[in-house]
């Protein structure tokens, strides 16, 4: 994200609204990881929507915010942790904590008062299925991942990708009460698609996670079979995405979406292996990874239009 930024003299600038415990309000939002947020958000949507229950515009509003502020709250504690190695990383070096903006204390209760907040305000406001997941999912990211998994394997981004997967049961659990298999399935995507996702970027990050003593993939089996394994994940992905088609809840539109995307991921995979060195090499990994993304959103979204816009009932009809 880019920040706007004005001309005005420093004598001339209005003095910016800050936290009392020190540091801008915005620096505690970047706390929050705002993008992974929004991904969040967009995903328990999904759960919600695909479970075709309906759900007081006041309570799955309150219960969507919640499970934001849980999201954000496992990446404030992750900050927290990882500060450490967002010093000597060039893509994090500037996050509040390494940058001197905010101190690790701050950080630290800022994390558990929203923890603890968001779990208890989802369970009064939905039922505490739901609050037990986000609590687990808060839990499992900031606890399991961040402080072993991730500089101890490098299954790292498989085991950890659990955490990120979760939202759409969470907000199955919402409406539901209960977890069913459309959000099983949409929990299996995300899954599987977490790892040639980042393994994309990883590939041409490697020197950094080196530098900072994360053990990721292309670091400890090395680029080639990081790269074989990208091609493996996004084979066993392309069945998963169609699933929803077969099992009843993917109507026309998401099934097209499915399979050209899953095609598409199959064809930047191949493209990563192909290209080795150099500028090819960071172009396709590049690809892969801006597709990915695509190709994710583009598949939450059918579903999405499909089961709020009632495309899914005329397809079946």
């Amino acid at each position: 994200m880019t920040s706007l930024s004005n001309s005005l003299s420093a004598d001339a600038e209005p003095h910016p609204v800050t936290m009392a415990v020190g540091g801008e309000v915005s620096d505690f939002f970047a706390l929050l990881k705002p993008r992974v947020m929004v991904l969040v958000i967009f995903t328990a949507l999904v759960g919600m929507a695909v479970s075709n229950v309906h759900i007081q515009p006041v309570v799955g509003s309150i219960s969507l915010l919640m499970i934001a502020v849980g999201a954000g709250a496992s990446g404030c504690l992750n900050m927290w942790w990882d500060a450490d190695i967002d010093a000597v990383m060039t893509r994090t070096a500037k996050r509040p904590i390494p940058d001197g903006r905010i101190q690790p204390g701050e950080a630290l209760a800022f994390g558990i008062v929203l923890s603890v907040g968001s779990v208890l305000v989802l369970g009064l406001a939905s039922n505490w299925l739901a609050a037990g997941l986000l609590a687990f999912t808060i839990v499992f990211y900031a606890v399991f991942y961040s402080m072993w998994l991730k500089r101890a394997t490098p299954q790292n981004i498989v085991i950890g990708g659990a955490a990120g997967a979760l939202p759409p049961i969470i907000g199955q659990a919402v409406v539901t009460g209960t977890v069913g298999i459309e959000s099983i399935v949409l929990f299996l995507i995300i899954f599987i698609w977490t790892p040639p996702h980042f393994w994309a970027l990883a590939l041409i990050k490697s020197g950094e996670y080196a530098k900072a003593g994360i053990p990721m993939m292309p670091n400890v089996a090395g680029p080639q079979s990081t790269r074989r394994q990208i091609i493996y994940y996004s084979l066993i992905l392309f069945p998963i995405g169609l699933a929803p088609v077969f099992l009843g809840f993917g109507g026309l539109l998401y099934g097209v979406t499915a399979l050209l995307g899953g095609l598409g991921m199959l064809a930047f995979s191949v493209h990563v292996f192909r290209n080795r060195e150099g500028e090819a090499e960071r172009k396709a990994a590049l690809g892969m990874f801006g597709f990915s993304i695509l190709y994710l959103f583009l598949l939450f979204s059918a579903l999405l239009s499909e089961h709020s816009l009632g495309l899914f009932r005329a397809v079946i009809a």
